[in-house]
């Protein structure tokens, strides 16, 4: 009888022991002994054929016990609980929207920082749901589902998942919420909607811009209002240096406190400073609504020009090449 044969045969590593003693103790053909480094070396290559084959084994064991049977019931389930969660959505941004509109002026951005929220919570519970439909979620399994997760949407979508994380911890930190008005980058608007990857943002052009959440690790972030109704607006004037300066600032303090816009609760102040070119002028005041940001200064501008004409204060000139000559 053959060692060799007999050792390939066996998988059981307590029988290749017996069996390397009993090779030991006997003789084959003419004396041929089956020698120990032969005998070692198939020893390692059994177990590693075994180590090899474990984990291979196990891994389609616990595939199978946490993908459940998929049917084409499951499947209309799935889509069915995704459509009413889109539909769900939807109709709670337009309800909440149409409440904000409804209420007193000095609660409606309180009531549209609710959005995000309730987003975050009708995708919660479908994904949860999408879970334990389609897999058999046991504790042990729902930990190996999680890190597996994690590491896929980790590598194949680094961005998307940076901006979700970005959206998830901008609720608590709250930079922009839902009727601020912010910048980032070189877009200035405010803030129409807070999604999971982004917000929407309606710039003064009345162009709706989607920037994403994970801006805020890389990009500063200026914010009017800060959740506040009143956010302050600069309105600019210029001048030559002999202007009058009391006179203009006479001027500007008053068309600010007679305006129809302008919240008289919050101060008003009238910055000064010169320029090479002539005397710059800042009218920093504060309307009742954020959303009349443009609408106010316009009105600002419109009568303080009246005021500067009826007393002709003149304006700076540029100088050009025949004048310097």
């Amino acid at each position: 009888m053959n060692c060799r044969i007999i050792i390939l045969l066996s998988m059981n590593l307590t029988n290749i022991e017996i069996l390397y003693q009993f090779c030991m103790s006997q003789q084959i053909g003419n004396k041929t002994y089956l020698g120990r480094l032969d005998l070692a070396h198939l020893y390692t290559k059994t177990v590693l054929a075994q180590s090899a084959g474990d984990p291979a084994q196990e891994t389609a064991k616990q595939t199978k016990q946490i993908i459940t049977e998929i049917t084409t019931w499951k499947i209309s389930q799935g889509l069915i609980v995704v459509g009413i969660s889109y539909i769900t959505i939807k109709v709670v941004d337009k309800l909440l929207i149409w409440v904000s509109e409804q209420v007193a002026k000095e609660w409606r951005l309180q009531v549209k920082q609710f959005l995000p929220f309730l987003r975050m919570m009708v995708l919660t519970v479908t994904i949860i749901f999408l879970m334990n439909l389609f897999l058999n979620l046991s504790r042990d399994n729902l930990v190996a589902v999680t890190g597996t997760v994690a590491v896929a949407l980790g590598f194949a979508f680094k961005d998307y998942v940076s901006s979700i994380i970005a959206g998830i911890v901008g609720l608590f930190e709250a930079p922009y919420r839902v009727g601020d008005r912010i910048q980032i980058g070189d877009y200035y608007g405010e803030v129409r909607s807070y999604g999971l990857r982004g917000i929407r943002l309606q710039t003064p052009e009345d162009n709706v811009v989607t920037i994403p959440h994970n801006k805020i690790w890389t990009n500063a972030v200026s914010n009017a209002n800060m959740g506040e109704l009143e956010a302050q607006v600069i309105t600019e004037f210029y001048f030559a240096h002999q202007v009058d300066i009391q006179l203009v600032n006479k001027i500007l303090y008053r068309v600010a406190y007679t305006s129809k816009y302008t919240y008289l609760k919050l101060p008003i102040l009238v910055i000064v400073e010169e320029k090479p070119w002539g005397t710059w002028f800042q009218l920093k005041s504060y309307p009742l609504d954020a959303r009349d940001e443009f609408i106010y200064k316009t009105d600002l501008t419109k009568r303080a020009k009246q005021g500067f004409a009826k007393h002709n204060l003149p304006y700076p000139r540029l100088l050009n090449r025949s004048d310097n000559d």
